[in-house]
């Protein structure tokens, strides 16, 4: 399956350095092409990609403009459903719920093979 943006991510759950790497490497970008995008250095593009540094939120939000993306921001309690994801599965055909039911499973099946083996340890 080919991709044209970042995985949707929770906040809590974010990982900068991840998500800075996949909206640049989407982008078709080099590091330094990113770095001069957003008035800074390859190496600092770099030590955010690596996990070195974080980027504060207003400079992610650069980062994914300069990439061609925008980050949306929806709160939410936590025990709070995702609305727009429903609406989105709701409006599916029945044999397109199917068919995006088995992608999710043949990509879990696939996804960390070594968190997975570790999780049976």
């Amino acid at each position: 399956m080919v991709r044209d943006r970042p995985d949707r991510q929770s906040l809590s759950q974010l990982r900068t350095d991840a998500l800075v790497r996949e909206a640049r490497q989407l982008a078709g970008l080099s590091q330094s092409e990113l770095a001069a995008r957003i008035g800074t250095s390859q190496s600092v593009v770099s030590r955010w990609e690596r996990g070195v540094d974080t980027p504060r939120i207003d400079t992610l939000a650069g980062i994914l403009q300069a990439c061609g993306f925008e980050a949306d921001l929806t709160f939410r309690r936590h025990d709070d459903v995702d609305r727009a994801q429903l609406r989105q599965n709701l409006a599916m055909t029945a044999s397109q719920r199917l068919r995006s039911v088995a992608n999710v499973s043949e990509f879990l099946a696939k996804a960390h093979p070594v968190e997975r083996e570790a999780a049976r340890a």
